[in-house]
């Protein structure tokens, strides 16, 4: 897959990202249609919209490789996938269906197990996050395009974290003081792994839980901004697993030890 040029892939799909994102939005305005899944999670209208407008568009610029999307049942019994896009249409379905606005569209490329690049873009929030390679994070908002570097604000006297729960669970508590946490705030999505990448906030940890498809895109870009990415023993995070299930995860700034 060394043949593959990801800075084009990328950026070609950047305007898609964009008007899926608009598309979600207007359709909450005209009222979701809204089910409850096998999983006993929700889902709307919006999210199989924005999964078949992102897929298509993906499909198009590689159609080699295998789309595992959080919405569909194609290839989640494939075992052993080495190289594969995991796509989460709607990232924050609560928020979605809820008017809130922290809810994401999320697309991470995966090669030999390995995230190599994303794309989450936030609707409500007019947030465009992209990354390719390391040194190649961005973010593009209102026209302007800033490479993200998430160490260059750091404070390490006023350590920020991020928390998908106010209810702070003793192992999550004991690495909070661990790594000298002064605050968090509570943010569900996958807009945590990008404000980590902005520089916004320093960290985020949390037990086994969700699926690979809701953090890989958001992986390749704190980790392209300069951020590391681990299970709680420090252990790389690969993707392809059997069950697509997250190990524990720590997600931080670098100068973090």
């Amino acid at each position: 897959m060394s043949n593959l040029n990801l800075k084009e892939i990328v950026e070609n799909l950047i305007d898609t990202f964009i008007h899926a994102g608009k598309i979600s939005l207007d359709l909450r305005k005209q009222g979701l249609i809204k089910k409850i899944k096998a999983d006993n999670t929700p889902v709307s209208n919006g999210d199989l919209e924005v999964n078949k407008i992102v897929t298509q568009k993906i499909k198009e610029l590689t159609p080699e490789l295998p789309i595992i999307s959080e919405e569909t049942s194609d290839n989640k019994s494939i075992n052993n996938l080495e190289n594969f896009w995991l796509i989460d249409p709607i990232d924050g379905t609560y928020d979605y269906i809820n008017n809130l606005e922290e809810f994401t569209i999320n697309a991470g490329l995966i090669i030999n197990k390995n995230p190599v690049a994303g794309l989450i873009y936030a609707p409500s929030k007019k947030r465009m996050f992209y990354s390719y390679g390391p040194n190649n994070a961005y973010e593009f908002t209102n026209g302007e395009t800033k490479n993200l570097k998430c160490s260059e604000n750091f404070d390490k006297n006023d350590v920020k974290f991020v928390s998908y729960s106010n209810n702070i669970k003793p192992e999550i508590e004991k690495l909070h003081k661990k790594f000298n946490v002064k605050k968090y705030v509570r943010m569900k999505s996958s807009l945590k792994f990008c404000v980590i990448a902005a520089g916004e906030y320093d960290g985020y940890v949390a037990e086994p839980r969700a699926y690979e498809w809701d953090i890989a895109a958001g992986h390749a870009i704190l980790e392209h901004a300069g951020g590391t990415v681990t299970d709680f023993e420090g252990n790389e995070i690969l993707y392809g697993k059997k069950d697509l299930k997250n190990p524990s995860i720590i997600l931080k700034n670098k100068n973090i030890l």
